[in-house]
């Protein structure tokens, strides 16, 4: 077989995990004991071998990396130390990078020294919707969100916004199922409808956590984050149609307002869970850069959701400014949505989808 390696790539992975692929000994451990890992080609000891050897093509088009989820039953069993969750981690990262366009914007996120960029853009893009909209100045009386970011035109160019993040993500997605295809081909077993549904229990349950021995509290976390998160989409459907045809804003007895001050409570808990998890098993799970700023920047886009709808009904001095905050801290979450961990939603749907219609797993 003609092996032609990606040398940037390996240094690449070197430095995010500060592996040493030498010390590998491809002893098997580590598919060992994955109890999430199939019996034929086990991960991650192909993936730690493909890596070495700089195999980028290969492992962008590997399903394995995503049915991973990092729980370090692997990492603790090397005897060697290599930790091989963290390698699969940063190959997790470099599909971001490889298969989600423009990739400037992946370079905002992951490098320190560019935060500043990263934060101005949407700062620039709410400035000239309000310089449009005709509210450069803070009004006067009640305080009333609508009086200086218009409803219309925050729907509308929210909507357009994730419209095209939504778009932007379509060709890395079709070359990454492609890739999957190619790397890892066999026998459909069943439909991708069929598929869809049969993956979705372990998605919304989060089942697969139950089976990572050193990490199963890790499932109450996410759970509460992504379950938080699918409330907080729906109560925002619901005050897009109470703006159009109903009472805006709604008041705090509103069903959807409840739901929403549930789900903002559900978000702290599972995001501070993760982020004290992170800091009790630093000597355990590499964090990197990316890793904190997509952490930090989810809970402070919780507190400051929380403080906007606070100083609305207290008529608080500061409220406008908080409000303009949080918008900052929502369009960056969804401009960068394909570059961060967010994106790992739709990649590993489908390869838990693609996994499941070939009968891997």
């Amino acid at each position: 077989m003609h092996i032609n390696p990606d040398i940037i790539f390996i240094e690449e992975i070197r430095q995010q995990t500060g592996t040493s692929f030498s010390a590998c000994m491809q002893c098997g451990s580590c598919s060992v004991v994955c109890k999430l890992s199939p019996e034929e080609n086990p991960f991650p000891r192909k993936e730690m071998i493909w890596s070495a050897w700089g195999l980028s093509d290969k492992l962008m088009g590997d399903p394995d990396i995503w049915l991973c989820h990092q729980c370090g039953d692997c990492s603790d069993t090397c005897p060697r130390g290599v930790r091989p969750a963290d390698v699969l981690a940063a190959l997790r990262s470099q599909t971001y990078q490889k298969l989600s366009g423009p990739s400037f914007l992946y370079k905002l996120v992951s490098k320190p020294a560019l935060l500043p960029l990263a934060i101005l853009i949407p700062v620039v893009l709410i400035l000239a919707i309000l310089f449009l909209a005709g509210t450069t100045t803070i009004p006067e009386g009640p305080v009333d969100y609508s009086n200086f970011f218009p409803h219309f035109h925050l729907n509308m160019f929210f909507s357009i916004l994730l419209l095209l993040v939504v778009i932007g993500m379509i060709p890395g997605l079709r070359k990454f199922t492609r890739q999957m295809r190619q790397n890892m081909p066999g026998t459909n077993k069943m439909t991708g409808l069929r598929s869809f549904f049969s993956v979705l229990p372990d998605i919304l349950l989060h089942r697969n956590f139950n089976k990572c021995e050193t990490r199963k509290s890790a499932r109450i976390a996410h759970l509460l984050v992504f379950s938080g998160f699918i409330i907080l989409l729906l109560v925002t459907l619901v005050a897009i149609v109470n703006v159009i045809f109903f009472e805006y804003p709604m008041s705090h007895y509103h069903p959807a307002k409840m739901a929403g001050n549930i789900a903002s409570l559900m978000l702290l808990a599972g995001l501070s869970m993760m982020i004290l998890h992170r800091l009790r098993k630093k000597d355990r799970i590499a964090s990197n850069y990316t890793d904190w700023s997509f952490l930090i920047s989810l809970l402070l886009l919780t507190i400051t959701g929380s403080l906007t709808q606070t100083a609305r009904f207290r008529n608080w001095d500061t409220a406008y400014f908080i409000y303009f905050i949080h918008l900052i801290l929502v369009w960056m979450v969804i401009i960068y949505l394909p570059y961060t961990k967010f994106g790992h939603v739709v990649f590993r749907l489908s390869a838990m989808i693609y996994s499941r219609r070939i009968g891997r797993g």
